[in-house]
């Protein structure tokens, strides 16, 4: 059976302006609602930051809990991913959202360039971030943006660190760090499933005019995709993307091409080892 394909949305990141497209949604209410238009358009997973109202990167646990509930409210049965990426926030302000209890997070676990600076995730903060997953039960996905990241979280599983199989995602296409290149892709594939078995999901995100690539890749190797504002504005090269919820239709395009349903928010949670929303409330009652 044809294994459905979750597609998450990256809604907002913290680089894209109004000024690099208008429909970058940019406060709580505003991610909403973008956010909605994705998720009835088939995005199953919303991988969320939040701004300040002047545009810039924000880490604030209460702008987190606003746009938590919105989503919940909305788009019930959705996954509800954070960010603890650094360019938010330094050191342990990155997971300080995390004792909300979002459904999973993101986790970097080790450092890289980025197209200006070093993306630096010192091994202590890494520690500290996979604790705190672990406290508040929330699932981390791997971003991977080199092929050391993988097998550092084969390290972390084996150590207790991390809790179930890791949900890795390739990150490719990002300035000084690793290229679009099949070749690597398709080894980053290998060797997910040689370290955490042939059944462990997997994702690919692509930077910019990379991410239609990466995201036909993903779905025609039984992958799930990434799509969104955060990583790419433009439907193509002289068209900026008018919603998250149009790059959303895009992937679910390929996903037809390639005869492989787009998952429901119930495949979703399923293949993850995610709980229902029902069973996590109930949970943080006990």
């Amino acid at each position: 059976m044809t294994t459905p394909c979750i597609i998450c949305v990256a809604i907002t990141g913290s680089l894209p302006t109004k000024a690099n497209n208008p429909a970058v949604p940019i406060t709580v209410a505003e991610q909403i609602e973008s956010t909605q238009e994705a998720f009835e358009a088939g995005a199953t997973i919303v991988h969320a930051h939040v701004r300040n109202d002047d545009e810039t990167p924000s880490s604030d646990p209460d702008k987190f809990a606003a746009l938590k509930e919105g989503v919940e409210k909305h788009c019930p049965g959705m996954i509800v991913q954070f960010s603890t990426g650094g360019r938010s926030g330094a050191g342990q302000t990155r997971g300080g959202m995390l004792s909300l209890r979002p459904d999973m997070a993101s986790l970097s676990v080790g450092s890289n360039n980025f197209p200006t600076r070093v993306y630096e995730n010192p091994p202590d903060l890494v520690d500290w971030l996979a604790s705190e997953m672990l406290t508040y039960d929330v699932k981390p996905e791997i971003e991977a943006f080199d092929l050391s990241h993988i097998l550092k979280a084969r390290d972390m599983a084996d150590k207790g660190q991390l809790k179930g199989t890791p949900y890795v995602q390739f990150v490719m296409g990002v300035k000084n760090a690793m290229p679009v290149d099949r070749d690597v892709f398709d080894y980053y594939i290998h060797t997910v499933h040689r370290l955490f078995g042939p059944d462990a999901p997997w994702c690919a995100a692509g930077i910019g005019a990379k991410q239609i690539v990466l995201n036909e890749w993903a779905i025609a190797a039984g992958g799930h995709a990434r799509t969104g504002l955060e990583d790419n504005v433009r439907i193509d090269r002289d068209t900026l993307a008018p919603s998250n919820a149009a790059l959303v239709r895009r992937a679910a395009d390929i996903c037809e091409k390639h005869e492989r349903p787009v998952a429901t928010w119930q495949e979703a949670r399923s293949i993850l080892g995610l709980g229902t929303p029902a069973n996590r409330q109930t949970e943080d009652a006990a």
